[in-house]
C-alpha cells in the first residue's frame, strides 16, 4: 500500500484487529452465500471437506491483514503462492474456474462490507479512510484471483499431460520401492499430485472377475480434501492415499461407502520410502478376506489371518490336523458344529455364554461340544487345543462368518 494520509494508519491499526476477531463470523457468511449460490462449492462442502472452510477463512484473513499500511512484499508473495495452491486444488476437485474466481471476489466483497460497517459505527464516518483503502483491498483481491487462476490452469495442464501409462509407471515405481530415491519421490509427488512426504496409507482392492471395474475412489476422496493416486497391479486396484491430518478410520469409512468387494488397507506410514512396505501389508490384508464380501479392513485388524495366509502349506496342515474328521461330516452337521465351536471360543470357553450367542439351550451346546471332542480327538479344557481351533477357524473363514442371535418378534 502507498503511504497513507495522516490519521488513516492509526485508524486502520484500530479497525484491523477488530476485523480479525470477526473472521469466523465473516467466514460463516461466505460459506452461507457459496452454498446457496455455487453448486460446486455446495457439493464439496456437503462431502465433508474440512479444508474448504479453512481455506476460505485464510483468504479472508489475508485480505484483512493486507489493509495495514506498509505490508511487506514478502507477505504479498506468500499470499500469491497460497492462492496458486488453492487454484491447483480446486482444479483437481473439479470446481469450475469461474466459481473459484467468484469465491475470491466474494471474499473481497465481504471484507469490504465488514470494514464499511465497522468504520461507521457510532458517530464516526470514515469516508476518507474507505477511499484510501478501497484501492488496496481490491488490488489484493485481484492478485489473489490472478494467482488462483494461474494455479488452476497449471493443474489442468498437468492433468491433461499425464496419461494413464505414465501414472501407472509412477505408481509402480512407488510400489516397487523407488520412493526412497528423493528425485523420483519429488517427481511422483508433483505429477501424481499426492503429498508423498507426509502421512500415507495404501489400499488394495482385488478385482475378482474380468468384467468388474477396478475401484477408483480418487474423485470421491478429493471432495473430502484427500489426494490419492490409483492404478492396477496383480489383478487388484491399488491406491496411494495422502492422509494429511485425517485419521485412518475416516479413510476406512469413505472406502467402505464405495467398495463392492474386499479392500485391504495398510497401517499409516510416513513418506514415499515406506509405500512399498505399506503395499505389501495392504495386499496381505485384502487376501485374508473371502471373495464377494464388501468389507474394508486394515492389516492390524487381520494379523492372525495374515500370518496364516502367508503360509498356505502350514495352514493346510493346521486345518487337517486340528479339525480332522469334523470337516468330513455331512454339510449340515459340519456347519452346526463349526458355528458352535466358534461361539464357544468367542465366549471365552463358556458353554452358557455360547448358548446365549447361539440362542439355544446350554445342554444343546454341551452335546455339540462333546461331539466336537469326539471327532477332533482334542479336549475342550486344553488351552493349546483351543488356540489351534481358533487359528484353524480363522484360516478356513468360518470365524468370519460369525454367529447371529435370531431376532424375535417384539410384539
Amino acid at each position: 500500500m502507498r503511504t497513507a494520509p495522516w490519521g488513516v494508519e492509526e485508524r486502520l491499526a484500530e479497525l484491523v484487529p477488530v476485523l480479525l476477531d470477526r473472521l469466523d463470523e465473516m467466514t460463516d457468511r461466505m460459506v452461507e452465500i457459496l452454498v446457496e449460490t455455487e453448486p460446486a462449492y455446495r457439493e464439496a462442502m456437503s462431502g465433508g471437506d474440512p479444508q474448504m472452510r479453512a481455506t476460505l477463512r485464510r483468504n479472508l484473513e489475508v485480505g484483512v491483514r493486507g489493509l495495514l499500511p506498509d505490508v511487506p512484499a514478502a507477505y504479498h508473495q506468500s499470499h500469491a503462492e497460497g492462492a496458486r495452491a488453492v487454484g491447483r486444488l480446486r482444479a483437481a476437485q473439479g470446481i469450475p474456474l469461474e466459481a473459484v474466481l467468484r469465491a475470491y471476489r466474494l471474499g473481497g466483497q465481504i471484507t469490504w462490507e465488514a470494514l464499511v460497517a465497522l468504520s461507521r459505527q457510532g458517530d464516526r464516518h470514515d469516508d476518507g479512510l474507505l477511499l484510501e483503502v478501497a484501492g488496496s483491498l481490491w488490488r489484493t483481491n485481484d492478485r489473489g484471483c490472478s494467482a488462483a487462476a494461474e494455479g488452476y490452469r497449471a493443474e489442468e495442464r498437468r492433468r491433461s499431460g499425464l496419461d494413464a501409462v505414465e501414472r501407472q509407471r509412477l505408481l509402480d515405481g512407488l510400489l516397487d520401492g523407488r520412493g526412497g530415491d528423493p528425485a523420483f519421490a519429488r517427481t511422483a509427488a508433483d505429477l501424481l499430485s499426492v503429498p508423498l512426504a507426509g502421512r500415507l496409507a495404501v489400499a488394495v482392492a482385488p478385482v475378482r472377475d474380468e468384467g468388474d471395474e477396478p475401484l477408483d475412489p480418487a474423485a470421491a476422496l478429493l471432495k473430502r480434501g484427500i489426494r490419492s493416486a490409483w492404478g492396477t497391479r496383480s489383478q487388484a486396484a491399488v491406491g496411494v492415499v495422502g492422509l494429511g491430518s485425517r485419521r485412518l478410520p475416516e479413510l476406512l469409512s469413505w472406502l467402505g461407502a464405495v467398495a463392492s468387494g474386499p479392500v485391504g488397507v495398510s497401517s499409516v506410514v510416513e513418506g514415499a520410502a515406506a509405500v512399498a512396505g505399506a503395499y505389501r501389508l495392504a495386499e496381505t490384508a485384502a487376501r485374508t478376506l473371502p471373495d464377494g464380501v464388501a468389507r474394508v479392513v486394515t492389516i492390524d485388524d487381520r494379523l492372525p489371518e495374515a500370518l496364516l495366509s502367508n503360509s498356505p502349506e502350514i495352514l493346510s496342515r493346521l486345518v487337517s490336523q486340528t479339525l480332522g474328521r469334523l470337516l468330513e461330516l455331512p454339510g449340515d452337521e459340519r456347519e452346526v458344529l463349526l458355528e458352535t465351536l466358534s461361539a464357544f471360543l468367542d465366549a471365552d470357553a463358556s458353554p452358557t455364554r455360547a448358548a446365549d450367542l447361539l440362542y439355544c439351550h446350554r445342554n444343546t451346546v454341551m452335546h455339540r461340544l462333546r461331539r466336537i471332542e469326539s471327532v477332533t480327538g482334542r479336549k475342550l479344557t486344553d488351552p493349546r487345543a483351543r488356540l489351534l481351533w481358533q487359528l484353524a477357524l480363522l484360516g478356513t473363514g468360518h470365524h468370519d462368518a460369525g454367529h447371529r442371535r435370531p431376532v424375535r418378534d417384539s410384539a
